[in-house]
């Protein structure tokens, strides 16, 4: 009988991720396309083929459902490669500069920073929203390594908020912020690349442990 609950419990747990993955999916979608306040509960449940009782079981409400939609796109899929651990800073730098280009060239993301820029002004939630729940995690992540390599001696960092905000701001004005005004933005592999040592190169002439900051 326990192996036949165990396999039971299992198949009900994907049913039930299954179904929070069709939920998001089709959400997201009718977000972009219809916008904030052009979608309703109903419309979704409809999309994701699911029940409105069950889609109001998982999200009561519109704003729970875009709350999961931000904190799935910001989501990092490797904590390994988003947090290195200290003791190299030019590795560790390269691995979250590209770690964070893959995640802002995620597909849709440009068209979700459209989207809470287009609504802020009616729906100032979401823009909240978008930092609170993804933007900041991903930001105090990468602060945090730089805290560790400052502990580590390898870097001398004096205000660790500011460095931060100064190397995500290199890597997202080259490979990110264009595509925003630009939908044809598209620079190669070894364009991205460079930019990311350019960043990483400047944030070690600044803060390195050899580097005499004056």
């Amino acid at each position: 009988m326990p192996p036949a609950t165990s396999a039971a419990s299992s198949y009900h747990q994907r049913v039930q991720q299954e179904k929070r993955a069709a939920i998001l999916e089709a959400a997201t979608g009718l977000f972009l396309a219809d916008g904030y306040d052009g979608t309703s509960l109903a419309k979704v449940a409809a999309a994701a083929g699911v029940s409105t009782a069950t889609l109001f079981k998982r999200f009561p409400t519109k704003a729970d459902l875009f709350d999961a939609i931000v904190t799935e796109y910001w989501a990092v899929e490797s904590q390994a490669t988003a947090t290195p651990a200290p003791g190299d800073p030019r590795r560790g730098l390269t691995a979250i500069g590209r770690d964070y280009v893959a995640l802002l060239t995620r597909p849709q993301m440009v068209a979700l920073f459209r989207l809470v820029i287009a609504e802020a002004p009616r729906f100032p939630e979401l823009a909240k929203t978008h930092f609170a729940l993804g933007k900041l995690p991903y930001f105090d992540s990468v602060r945090d390594y730089l805290r560790a390599e400052q502990a580590a001696g390898t870097l001398r960092i004096a205000d660790t908020q500011t460095a931060t905000t100064q190397f995500l701001g290199m890597v997202s004005n080259f490979a990110f912020w264009p595509r925003l005004l630009l939908p044809a933005w598209s620079p190669t592999r070894a364009a991205t690349r460079k930019a990311i040592d350019e960043a990483v190169a400047t944030m070690l002439a600044r803060y390195g442990a050899s580097t005499d900051s004056g």
